[in-house]
């Protein structure tokens, strides 16, 4: 791993697909083909971890992400990639716009209400359709807040804070 990096996990290996080296990806990323920004993924499986150099990929009927590795030109060497995670290092990823957050910098931050009243921590994040909800756990319970302006006002990166205008009773 590069530089002793952070290591985000991006998806998995679902399978092979056809005879020339190709395989289906499940990724968890908010648009399949994100993934494909990053020319060099670390597969981890057990113990291992083996650093992986996109040749090409594509994206199926909005559905499936298909990849092919370098080096990697039959069904056998693609079918002996499935079950590996797929990571990325942190330092790779893009820049936000203001007011956007990529969901694994959220996820532990503490999050205070208006009161200054600490509500816990973020545990994840859930995807809705309408906008996106913070689970955060901690002495007082799990909280879902919708993670929308009405509701969320600064995000401190640098503090690791989310301050909301969320009551202990809501």
């Amino acid at each position: 791993m590069p530089d002793g990096g952070e290591l985000i996990i991006m998806g998995f290996i679902r399978g092979a697909v056809g005879v020339k080296g190709w395989v289906k990806i499940g990724s968890h990323t908010e648009y399949l083909d994100s993934l494909l920004d990053y020319p060099t993924w670390y597969l981890i499986k057990d113990q291992q971890r083996v650093e992986a150099v996109l040749e090409t990929g594509k994206v199926l009927n909005n559905k499936e992400l298909q990849v092919k590795f370098e080096d990697c030109d039959t069904r056998d060497q693609a079918e002996a990639w499935q079950g590996y995670t797929i990571a990325v290092p942190r330092a790779d990823f893009v820049e936000t716009e203001e007011g956007e957050y990529y969901w694994t910098d959220l996820i532990g931050m503490s999050v205070i209400n208006h009161e200054q009243v600490v509500l816990g921590s973020v545990h994840s994040l859930l995807q809705t359709g309408a906008h996106d909800v913070l689970v955060v756990r901690g002495e007082h319970g799990e909280k879902l807040i919708p993670f929308v302006e009405a509701f969320v006002g600064e995000v401190d990166m640098n503090a690791k804070t989310i301050q909301v205008e969320w009551g202990l009773d809501y």
